[in-house]
């Protein structure tokens, strides 16, 4: 399943997930407690709130949470609030940052270099991502081509 974490369709992703787990409608309704209808108009809103959100996480068993923070990974700086917060005071908040890439992201990122559509440089600069990283996914990615 492909999705696009700069703009996340959540009903279409729920959608995706229920269509390739096979879950019923009829299981879906009395979950939720509603009719088939209902079920249609969540399923194509773009957005939905976050407890509906997680009871669909419980329902599928599926982390519809992910490309959420996914999308604050890439697109909303969290390094650069991460730089600005050390300047003030390291023991305020734990800093934690081991296996902060996901799979997804981790694809996603290699997949612009691969495509061309950015340069390293620009991945670097625009994600905050290390160059030393960048090159060990490169090189994991090649291994794992060669399999």
């Amino acid at each position: 399943m492909k999705i696009n974490v700069k703009d996340i369709h959540i009903g279409t992703i729920i959608k995706e997930v229920i269509d390739d787990r096979e879950i019923p409608r009829e299981r879906i309704c009395n979950f939720f407690k509603i009719d088939d209808d209902e079920v249609e108009e969540m399923l194509a809103k773009k957005s939905l709130d976050s407890e509906t959100i997680l009871k669909w996480s419980k329902l599928a068993k599926y982390d519809f949470f992910r490309p959420y923070v996914t999308h604050l990974i890439l697109f909303a700086g969290i390094s650069q609030y991460n730089n600005n917060n050390k300047k003030k005071n390291n023991d305020e908040m734990l800093q934690f940052r081991k296996n902060i890439y996901t799979k997804e992201i981790k694809d996603y990122i290699t997949e612009l270099i691969n495509t061309k559509q950015k340069t390293l440089s620009e991945i670097m600069e625009a994600y905050n991502i290390p160059k030393t990283t960048l090159y060990k996914w490169m090189k994991k990615q090649d291994a794992d081509n060669q399999i």
